[in-house]
């Protein structure tokens, strides 16, 4: 009776895994100078979050498909690709940039929803 609605843990898996590729974003602009380094990313939301087996369809009547749930955890990996520059290093703080962007719109996305969940269970218990 007192679970966690999907919608809430769908936006709390979002911002979990917004935080930790910006983690790696942030380690990667830190070590940018680092011979050898290579630079690090986590898996987009999506295709992390569907690989888990979380986005599947609601069974509603039995008649319908097996509901499964997940928890869309996020590993970081070597980042391949891109410009390699003569030490070994394959940052680039340009890329970094546009992907802490990108990133960042997801996590505003996760509060978003999260913020309007909660006004809408806050609605249907009458305390607006």
């Amino acid at each position: 009776m007192f679970e966690i609605p999907d919608v809430l843990a769908m936006a709390s898996a979002l911002s979990s895994n917004a935080a930790t590729r910006l983690s790696a974003i942030a380690q990667n602009v830190a070590n940018a100078d680092t011979p050898g380094y290579l630079a690090k990313d986590g898996p987009v939301f999506a295709d992390s979050y569907a690989a888990d087996g979380a986005l599947q369809l609601t069974r509603t009547r039995a008649d319908h498909l097996v509901a499964t749930g997940g928890s869309a955890q996020t590993a970081l990996s070597a980042r391949t690709g891109g410009h390699m520059s003569p030490n070994g290093n394959n940052v680039s703080l340009e890329d970094e940039m546009m992907r802490a962007a990108q990133i960042r719109q997801d996590n505003d996305l996760a509060l978003t929803v999260y913020k309007t969940s909660l006004n809408i269970l806050r609605a249907s218990l009458g305390r607006r």
